[in-house]
């Protein structure tokens, strides 16, 4: 399977990709299995906090049915601590020369951030077709991506930032939009409560959103 296909099938497994942040490992593995039960199985999990990519390899070891990617991913440096701790996918706000070099060589899919037409073909020049959307509420949201779908209908997107449980559905029936990504499925205020229950419902909901 090649990269491509790869970052196809985390796109199209569940309609939202959870956006976490994590500050600890334990905490990770139980929010991690709380998104799976609800139906949202790829995680991508925030190199925003010390404990990112110990928390990424302990949810690949310990969580049945989870796709764990790394979010965040600015630097070329950055790959090879997450490509050892067993993520499956890499996503980053936007892309710069040195990083889209280490990913070329990299086994891992990146899915790399536009928020433009211009950034989508430079990508396009370089073979990408799966490109994240952001931040996409700024960035114009769902009349902007339906907007450039004729002209570049090559592209298929995860728009992220500013996604909620209210416009979610407004970017899944486009026919240029695989997914979401966003952290409404797993508040801040719930994991610190550790209140699995909860997120598990929030999850199932954003699972059902409707697309297309």
């Amino acid at each position: 399977m090649d990269k491509d296909d790869v970052i196809q099938k985390i796109m199209t497994v569940a309609p939202v990709i959870p956006v976490v942040s994590v500050d600890d490992v334990a905490s990770a593995v139980k929010l991690a299995r709380a998104l799976v039960a609800g139906g949202l199985p790829c995680i991508e999990v925030t190199l925003r906090t010390l404990a990112a990519v110990d928390a990424i390899g302990a949810i690949g070891e310990q969580v049945e049915g989870a796709l764990v990617g790394a979010g965040t991913v600015l630097r070329g440096a950055q790959i090879d601590a997450v490509v050892g701790a067993g993520a499956k996918f890499m996503v980053s706000p936007g892309f710069a020369p040195e990083l889209l070099a280490a990913a070329r060589d990299c086994p891992l899919p990146l899915l790399p951030g536009i928020s433009s037409a211009s950034e989508a073909m430079q990508l396009g020049e370089l073979g990408y077709s799966y490109l994240k959307f952001f931040p996409a509420g700024p960035a114009g949201g769902p009349d902007y991506l339906k907007s450039i779908g004729a002209p570049l209908p090559q592209f298929k997107f995860c728009p992220t930032g500013g996604v909620n449980a209210n416009n979610a559905g407004d970017y899944l029936k486009l026919a240029n939009v695989l997914c979401v990504g966003g952290s409404w499925v797993a508040p801040a205020s719930l994991v610190e409560a550790e209140d699995w229950q909860a997120i598990s419902a929030l999850a199932g909901e954003a699972a059902k959103l409707g697309h297309k």
